[in-house]
């Protein structure tokens, strides 16, 4: 019997596509979730926007017929300068981060675990040891050596440190409602939505969701807390000074002599007080338009940040990442590499593993795209001189004076 000639093709073209598909495919709370953002949604239009106003100078003739990309970021080899986000709870699948670290390490590269992850460091890492995991800075410091030591011990080979968060409330398009748990109430409440998603809800129909986070856990407990607990703690944690940020780089090196990443500086001022304070490479993001709206894109700020510590440190970027093709524009301003989440994201929702692979392969085919059309036999090759920048794309954030 022949295959249906009109059965969609699990296999999409862009990021575009994986995101139309991951819409019509989740109830709309969860991709109301996926889309996020905060307040007017200033910033996160503007991550995308940005990459747009960037343009190439590619040459006739002279085309390289190999280019290499393979790089290596916190001391990991990888084949792309592509690395996974930390992205919490990821209930869009029922495999959720197991799924990414999965695709991950059949592309050859690293997941960043967010420690709001619906599955457990132990469990990615023996999907992927190439896994960084991530920490707030949230509950007291006995609390947070004590995550360290259980990430350590499970074979995290790096920390990152999200620290760039101002709760900003209040968006103008309204806020997904989340349950705090799933339970029949829950399920009575939410089935107009779910029914209308029948492909999606019949993946979870042995393996529903709990929405805890179980990186979160104490000692000796089986689970961690709800995912609103979770916040709950974060949002009541006095937040970081510069002296925190060098007592948890410190706390980490002495038990893991590992790398640890600082996450979310987008002003110059800070960059240098990130390689004051002993860090081994910073991301430029300004959490993905989710965090203070108005922050400009961070490819914008990239220039500045990597103008001036880029000897220093590593500079990787986070934010906007749709096609190759940026990838290729944020490695020409100076970034090492860079961290997707909602793309890969979109493509688990659309399509699990194979659909966050499916992601990675766009980046791939699109940059190696871009690298031809410069002339250029290898990513490390790509400079400023390549790309077409209008005056006044760039920003640079903080006085530079202001170091410690």
């Amino acid at each position: 019997m022949s295959k249906n000639p009109w059965k969609q093709n699990p296999w999409f073209e862009s990021v575009a596509v994986a995101q139309q598909r991951a819409k019509k495919r989740l109830p709309s709370s969860v991709y109301g979730a996926l889309v996020a953002g905060s307040e007017r949604g200033q910033s996160m239009s503007d991550n995308e926007a940005a990459f747009m106003e960037l343009g190439f100078a590619p040459h006739v003739a002279g085309h390289q017929a190999k280019r290499e990309m393979a790089t290596t970021v916190m001391g990991q080899e990888i084949s792309l300068p592509v690395i996974m986000s930390p992205t919490g709870v990821q209930a869009v699948h029922p495999d959720g981060e197991v799924a990414v670290a999965r695709a991950a390490a059949a592309r050859g590269t690293v997941i960043g675990l967010s420690n709001f992850a619906s599955r457990s460091v132990e469990e990615v890492v023996a999907a992927n040891p190439a896994t960084f995991f991530q920490m707030y800075w949230t509950g007291d410091r006995d609390v947070m050596i004590q995550r360290m030591e259980r990430a350590n011990a499970a074979g995290a080979q790096g920390l990152i440190a999200t620290l760039d968060w101002s709760f900003s409330m209040g968006r103008d398009w309204g806020s997904p409602e989340i349950p705090e748990k799933v339970d029949f109430k829950t399920a009575m409440k939410f089935a107009p939505q779910v029914m209308r998603k029948p492909r999606w809800l019949k993946s979870f129909a042995t393996n529903l969701p709990d929405l805890t986070a179980p990186n979160l856990a104490a000692p000796g407990e089986k689970k961690g807390p709800t995912f609103f607990g979770a916040y709950y703690e974060w949002m009541t944690t006095p937040p970081p000074s510069w002296e925190d940020v060098e007592w948890m780089r410190e706390q980490w090196h002495q038990l893991s002599g590992k790398p640890f990443m600082l996450k979310g500086v987008c002003r110059v001022d800070d960059a240098l007080r990130a390689v004051d304070a002993g860090v081994s490479a910073i991301s430029v993001s300004n959490h993905g338009g989710n965090n203070l709206d108005g922050t400009p894109a961070p490819i914008r700020a990239l220039p500045a940040v990597a103008g001036a510590v880029g000897d220093q440190i590593e500079v990787l970027l986070d934010g906007g990442i749709r096609r190759g093709s940026d990838v290729v524009k944020a490695v020409a301003l100076g970034a090492r590499a860079v961290m997707i989440g909602r793309a890969y994201l979109w493509g688990l929702a659309a399509n699990g593993q194979a659909g966050v692979e499916n992601v990675l392969d766009i980046l791939r085919s699109g940059a190696d795209s871009a690298l031809l059309g410069m002339g250029v036999s290898s990513i490390h090759e790509v400079t400023p001189e390549h790309l077409v920048m209008a005056p006044g794309f760039a920003r640079e954030l903080g006085p530079v004076a202001q170091r410690s």
